[in-house]
């Protein structure tokens, strides 16, 4: 039996991947931002949201003690959090800075590993936070990569389609060609390591465009050499396939889809036990707690899902309804003056905000000093110390990060998609046609094309020329709209 227990509404755009903690959920969005809940109750902990990458957030994991969390983005970095304090720890630039699509750790911390856009990778020893090894595959984009239990090996995705097996040195030991037509999406590696006859044994999932979900065994000789061998394709899903993640102790696999399910399988037998069908959107992200019997699913539909696996789990593959829910955790609701773009907020709408944020105590500060919505948003950790002389050094990092959270609440259901610039993921003002064919904000895409190789944020093909054409169409619109709010 599987129930669902818990719906978290925080973010404010696509959900792109989920972790657990033995204690915390990570979640991490478009939005910019990360967010962490206990498991406990699922009440998001004091330093949420975590706000520190310039671009929509791709990937995030836990080191294996969860005293550290990485996370990496289309701004070309992997950043190191404490998840003690919320702190960063390091940031972790990769090699070219070109867009990080994911990142894992090894199963004992040691060693970290980042994948980017133009296919490269990057092997950093953790405890040094020094680049050890990088590793490229030419003409594709790395998607997906998971370490072996034994922590000796891992293995990686691409949009090429291919699965490729690396040691700590980034020898390529072995590559599955043609995995997933039109490419992979996700790969885990099963908790178990089975040996005999010469021979070490993992089981690797993986999923990809062409809606399926596969379950091998990767398996390397005392000799060195290597190979893959397909247990199961699993066609439980009538789309691609986004995202998979097998239990702590290897029985049960999910996976979510661009069909808006989520699938639980028997991962031995390779059984469809459940369809859960609760999300609105794509299910981009799903991920198992290692301490206890839930796993998570995050989804296009700005939700991350919260579900309970029940003791004997045989389920027939049958949907489960929406009355399998038992509670629901609301989300954030936006404000009343949140109808309106916050760089349009008078000094009133600050105030209020400030009120309904807790921090009353600063109201009068704020409004002796003109702040209106579009100086709110340009205020800085410097002027609020030395033009509003806050010198609470907590109470100036609880105001900055009330204002990206709300920053990031820009992005919300009332935006059209297509007036979102697809770099920042906000509101453009003064929108430009690339060479790829798609609109971005003019100040974005100029800083894209002069630091990530000319490559298009969309396609990752080369740009044929950096010419950007106005789109006073699309301007005219986005005008349009925001008359009308």
């Amino acid at each position: 039996m599987v129930s669902l227990i818990c719906t978290l509404q925080d973010h404010r755009d696509d959900v792109n991947w989920c972790a657990f903690s033995p204690t915390l959920l990570a979640t991490c969005s478009a939005d910019k931002t990360l967010r962490i809940y206990n498991t406990r109750d699922f009440s998001e902990v004091p330093y949420s949201p975590l706000s520190g990458h310039g671009y929509g957030v791709h990937c995030c994991c836990f080191s294996a003690c969860g005293q550290y969390l990485a996370s990496c983005s289309t701004d070309g970095s992997t950043v190191v959090w404490s998840t003690d304090t919320g702190e960063i720890e390091a940031v972790l630039e990769h090699p070219g800075r070109n867009p990080v699509r994911v990142c894992a750790f090894s199963p004992d911390s040691s060693h970290l590993v980042s994948g980017a856009s133009d296919g490269t990778l990057g092997l950093w020893d953790f405890h040094t936070k020094t680049l050890h090894r990088t590793g490229a595959v030419n003409d594709t984009t790395m998607v997906a990569c998971s370490f072996t239990p034994c922590g000796q090996m891992f293995v990686t995705g691409s949009t090429y389609g291919d699965l490729r097996l690396w040691d700590l040195d980034m020898n390529q030991l072995h590559a599955e060609k043609n995995t997933h037509d039109l490419g992979v999406t996700c790969c885990c590696f099963g908790p178990e390591i089975l040996s005999g006859s010469g021979r070490v044994q993992f089981r690797l999932a993986s999923c990809g465009q062409d809606s399926t979900l596969k379950i091998w065994t990767v398996s390397r000789s005392n000799t060195g050499s290597c190979k893959m061998q397909l247990l199961h394709t699993l066609t439980g899903q009538s789309a691609p396939v986004l995202s998979c993640a097998f239990s702590a102790d290897g029985q049960l696999l999910v996976s979510g889809s661009v069909d808006k399910t989520a699938t639980v399988y028997d991962a031995s037998q390779g059984t469809l036990l459940y369809t859960l069908n609760q999300h609105e959107r794509y299910v981009t992200a799903c991920a198992f707690s290692p301490s206890t019997p839930l796993f998570a699913t995050g989804s296009m539909d700005k939700t991350v899902n919260i579900w309970r696996v029940e003791d004997g789990h045989s389920g027939n593959g049958k949907s489960l309804p929406v009355e399998t829910a038992t509670f629901s955790c609301e989300g954030r609701k936006l404000l009343g003056h949140s109808r309106l773009l916050v760089s349009d907020w008078s000094e009133e709408d600050v105030g209020a905000w400030l009120c309904e944020e807790g921090l009353q105590a600063l109201v009068e500060n704020f409004k002796t000093n003109n702040i209106d919505g579009a100086e709110l948003v340009s205020l800085t950790k410097e002027t609020l110390a030395s033009e509003l002389n806050i010198e609470s050094v907590g109470l100036r990092s609880k105001v900055l990060r009330k204002v990206e959270e709300l920053k990031a609440g820009c992005v919300c259901t009332g935006v059209p998609d297509e007036y979102l610039c697809p770099i920042t993921r906000e509101l453009m003002k003064d929108p430009v046609i690339a060479a790829d064919g798609y609109s971005y904000e003019r100040e974005a895409i100029e800083s894209w094309i002069a630091t990530k190789n000319r490559s298009s944020p969309m396609t990752n093909l080369p740009l044929q020329t950096t010419l950007l054409t106005p789109n006073r169409t699309l301007k005219m619109a986005i005008g349009r709209w925001r008359t009308s709010q």
